[in-house]
């Protein structure tokens, strides 16, 4: 089965001075890197179409409630896992073992994930979709953060929740053997997380990974050619805004640091060495590839990866070859720069 061809209308409104650019209408086929496997997902994918929620929360919730709880059924077919339910610093987490148990080379080393759903969901299997499969790539544990989400709480309620469970990991980890990643708006709060221990001066974490959302707005090509080519969708009008449209961060100012990390050099020179990953189509592809040059100039160890032709969040769906490929690039990256000191603080 082939991907349909989706039909591109394409108008460039360009910022004051510079040059609109039409480009006539094309068609645009599958992306010949793609493997079979990935473009009958992507076939799967397109055939998922939300409804409009307004703003009816608790619908939008059920209904990617419901996604995840079939994404994590797909996972448990390709990963053996553990999961238990506790508290850490006060915030309620699912922390995800392997089913074998954790190696040797990872026994004083652990992963906090910060899931994604847009600030407004993703809980519980959301959660467990992100973790399950790095924790039995990896054969670490995993720690999911079930954070305060919006429109009940705003900024900085996300951060507070992983910078509480961080500290409670560092009463039993160094903090070079503890790393942090999330996708999507679990991509920006880990960016978020980041300067947030900054300024509560934790230790900074051994490696994180940002992947398809950074600590940014909506910035650059993708975010005007993702809706096209993912899902055949009008592109979108007009200017990129300064700041994230969510109530999460509504009335925060563009230029806080701990808000959007991207913007100030003094915070992102600090972090740690960072994985940036995501499809080429995906909205946060351009910011994501701004990010790693950035933090390169910087200084600071940065490594992206792109995967051709797939979308946001592709690595939620394990039955193609590109999402296992990118869980075994967060296992290597993670194994690569957290730190294997013996005498954990236990």
């Amino acid at each position: 089965m082939k991907r349909p061809f989706l039909v591109l209308s394409l108008l460039f409104a360009a910022s004051a001075g510079a040059q609109t650019v039409t480009i006539p209408v094309t068609t645009l086929p599958p992306s010949n890197l793609l493997t079979t496997e990935a473009k009958h997902v992507i076939v799967r994918q397109q055939a998922i179409r939300p409804p409009d929620f307004g703003n009816d929360i608790a619908a939008a919730r059920a209904f990617w409630g419901r996604y995840n709880d079939e994404r994590l059924a797909e996972m448990r077919l390709h990963f053996r896992t553990v999961e238990r339910r506790e508290a850490l610093g006060g915030v309620a987490v699912d922390v995800v073992r392997p089913a074998a148990g954790v190696g040797p080379r990872n026994r004083e080393r652990v992963l906090i994930n910060v899931h994604g759903g847009a600030f407004l969901w993703g809980a519980g299997s959301g959660a467990l979709v992100e973790a399950v499969p790095i924790a039995a790539t990896m054969g670490i544990e995993v720690v999911t953060v079930d954070y305060r989400l919006a429109p009940e709480h705003r900024f900085p309620a996300a951060s507070q929740d992983v910078a509480a469970v961080y500290a409670a990991l560092l009463e039993r980890y160094r903090p070079e053997n503890i790393g942090i990643y999330g996708c999507s708006a679990g991509g920006i709060i880990t960016a978020q997380t980041v300067a947030w221990l900054q300024r509560e001066k934790l230790p900074r974490p051994g490696a994180i990974g940002t992947f398809c959302g950074t600590g940014a707005a909506y910035a650059g090509d993708s975010a005007y050619l993702s809706d096209p080519l993912t899902a055949g969708k009008p592109i979108r009008d007009g200017a990129l805004l300064s700041t994230l449209p969510t109530p999460y961060l509504a009335g925060v100012a563009a230029d806080d640091p701990m808000a959007y990390p991207f913007g100030d050099d003094a915070v992102m020179a600090a972090f740690p060495p960072v994985l940036q990953l995501a499809g080429s189509r995906d909205f946060a592809a351009s910011i994501l590839t701004a990010q790693h040059r950035k933090l390169t100039a910087l200084g600071v160890s940065s490594e992206l990866q792109l995967f051709d032709g797939l979308g946001h969040a592709f690595f939620v769906w394990p039955d193609m070859p590109e999402s296992i490929e990118a869980y075994r690039l967060v296992a290597g990256f993670f194994d690569r720069h957290l730190g294997t000191a013996q005498g954990s603080r236990k």
